[in-house]
C-alpha cells in the first residue's frame, strides 16, 4: 500500500529555518497563475493557491497540475527547489498495490 501525494505545500521556510521574504511571495507566486473574473477580482487557480499552514505563508499545488500544465508545474517547483524552500507532500491517496501501474 502506497500513499501518493494529491497535492505539494511548498512552506515559506529555507532548508535552514530561516524565513523566506518578501512576506507576500504566495500570493505574487499564485498570482502568476491566476486570471480575473467577471467582476475584474483575482481568482487564484484551483491547482496552485497560497494558504497559511502551521503558522507559516505557503503555496499548495495540486499535483494534477502536472497533467494539465506541465510547464506551469515545473514553474512553481523549481521556484521551491531554486530558493531552497521546504516541500511536503500534503492530502494523500491511498493506492493498493495490485491498483499500482505495472512496471515496465
Amino acid at each position: 500500500m502506497n500513499v501518493e501525494p494529491e497535492e505539494w505545500l511548498i512552506l515559506g521556510i529555507h532548508a535552514d529555518g530561516r524565513t523566506f521574504r518578501p512576506s507576500d511571495w504566495a500570493e505574487r507566486l499564485c498570482g502568476a497563475l491566476a486570471a480575473f473574473d467577471g467582476d475584474n477580482r483575482l481568482r487564484y487557480s484551483r491547482h496552485a493557491r497560497p494558504v497559511s499552514r502551521e503558522g507559516q505563508t505557503g503555496v499548495v499545488i495540486e499535483t494534477v497540475l502536472q497533467e494539465i500544465n506541465p510547464q506551469a508545474y515545473d514553474f512553481l517547483m523549481s521556484f521551491a527547489r531554486d530558493n531552497d524552500l521546504q516541500v511536503r507532500p500534503g492530502r494523500g491517496k491511498i493506492r493498493l498495490e495490485r491498483d499500482a501501474p505495472a512496471e515496465a
